[in-house]
């Protein structure tokens, strides 16, 4: 850990979801931002970090066409590290070199991360791609902090390494950023799903969930159980996606939970959980069993309510024009 990523480092004890011990490292650094896109140029965010990388750029991308994106990081690469990861579904010829590798794998590479200089970390829902940038709900999350970097950088070389749908288990599952702490799993290797029930298991005022794809029971499950014992409960889905095989929407609808489609005429993108106004969940992660169990993915649960807010304030855009 370079001495200069770190304003402040102490340890202390924190119970996890196996109710064992945990050592949380604390930093001093900037707070996490936060984007949504459409209404913010995604794409110049991730172009503007990477130029002003002094030397590492390690990104890992399910999809990829953007040209600001392709061209920043194939010039970024002449004077610095620059490593990409992507799904061998979206691979592209205009996409090569020694500095890319491929998912070789059924599974998906759904991930869409990059590191830089090994203490910033950019990862959210968007892929960088025309779509994704200009038409689809999406959401970009930038944290600034060594450890968590540290997390993503183990993942990415497994990923570079051609370990595929597996791992090892995250070394720092609990960082704090300015008095914020933040929860960081990777799947299936953390068991994503379990990891998500749990905090919904723990709510008690509301919860609200905005997820391209839902077909995981477990999740649903514990959805039903929080609105039976008095949790206000509200679920936004992809339109696209509810009759999709094993879908929960009409499961959900028919036991009385509050759920609606989207009304974007693209594609509603995001993977988020906002819990008790205080708790958001975000990342590459749909509830879905291949997402928990086959697929490389990333998740992230921030204990804090501006962030919240933030999240709180997109449900809301979305919730109203829902039907």
């Amino acid at each position: 850990m370079p001495a200069w990523a770190l304003s402040l480092v102490f340890l202390f004890g924190c119970a996890g979801i196996t109710g064992k011990a945990v050592d949380v490292p604390h930093e001093i650094s900037k707070n996490p931002e936060v984007y949504f896109c459409p209404e913010t140029d995604c794409s110049k965010i991730f172009e503007n970090r990477i130029k002003a990388a002094n030397f590492s750029v390690h990104c890992a991308f399910y999809d990829l066409d953007l040209k600001n994106i392709i061209n920043s990081l194939a010039r970024k690469s002449k004077v610095s590290d620059v490593k990409l990861v992507i799904d061998s579904s979206n691979y592209e010829e205009q996409i090569k070199g020694d500095g890319v590798r491929m998912d070789g794998n059924e599974q998906l590479m759904h991930n869409k991360f990059c590191i830089i200089d090994d203490r910033i970390v950019l990862t959210g829902s968007f892929n960088p791609t025309d779509n994704d940038n200009y038409y689809n709900d999406n959401n970009v999350v930038i944290i600034h902090s060594s450890w968590l970097a540290q997390n993503y950088e183990d993942e990415f070389e497994e990923l570079w390494s051609g370990k595929f749908g597996k791992g090892n288990k995250v070394k720092n599952p609990v960082v704090n950023v300015n008095n914020i702490n933040i929860q960081n799993y990777f799947c299936p290797e953390d068991d994503c799903a379990s990891r998500i029930a749990n905090e919904i298991k723990n709510a008690e005022g509301s919860v609200k969930a905005a997820f391209f794809t839902f077909t995981n029971e477990k999740i649903a499950d514990e959805l039903l159980k929080a609105q039976s014992r008095g949790v206000d409960v509200s679920v936004l889905i992809e339109s696209r996606q509810r009759n999709v095989k094993n879908s929960q929407y009409q499961r959900l609808k028919n036991f009385g939970l509050e759920i609606k489609l989207d009304s974007n005429k693209y594609t509603m993108h995001h993977k988020v959980l906002i819990i008790d106004d205080k708790i958001t969940i975000t990342g590459s992660f749909n509830p879905t069993l291949s997402a928990d169990t086959k697929n490389d993915e990333n998740v992230l649960v921030f204990h804090n309510e501006k962030i919240a807010g933030k999240f709180t304030e997109e449900f809301s855009r979305l919730w109203a024009d829902a039907k």
